[in-house]
């Protein structure tokens, strides 16, 4: 019924009323394009905060990584520290004359003077 009734009524033409609808239009529009405006600002919004998200956390990750490396080249560092503090000591023993002859009977089997040697098997 209210259907009816509506389509009953006739709108007057007055001045007046067309300028209130042609302000009615340009809010419309104008509501439309902020609506737009808004949405594609948002939508940027979203794709720039994505994008530095995923930046971080693969920078995160490669930070990580090389943590790791320097850990482990560390561990490797402080090993090859040892060995070269092993190595200048073998080098100092190896200028002793009394060393040398002491490596040269246990590994060749060679004797001083008035020494004999015994070979056991283990």
């Amino acid at each position: 019924m209210s259907l009816e009734r509506s389509k009953k009524i006739t709108e007057l033409q007055s001045q007046y009323a067309m300028e209130q609808e042609r302000q009615q239009q340009i809010s419309n529009r104008r509501k439309r394009g902020l609506f737009r405006r808004l949405f594609v600002l948002g939508l940027l919004a979203i794709i720039t905060s994505s994008i530095i998200i995923t930046t971080l956390y693969k920078q995160s990750v490669a930070i990580d990584e090389k943590l790791e490396q320097q850990n482990k080249l560390e561990e490797e560092l402080t090993g090859l520290q040892k060995e070269e503090k092993i190595l200048r000591e073998e080098i100092v023993k190896l200028n002793d004359d009394e060393y040398i002859a002491k490596i040269a009977r246990r590994d060749y089997f060679l004797s001083d003077d008035n020494e004999i040697i015994f070979n056991i098997k283990d």
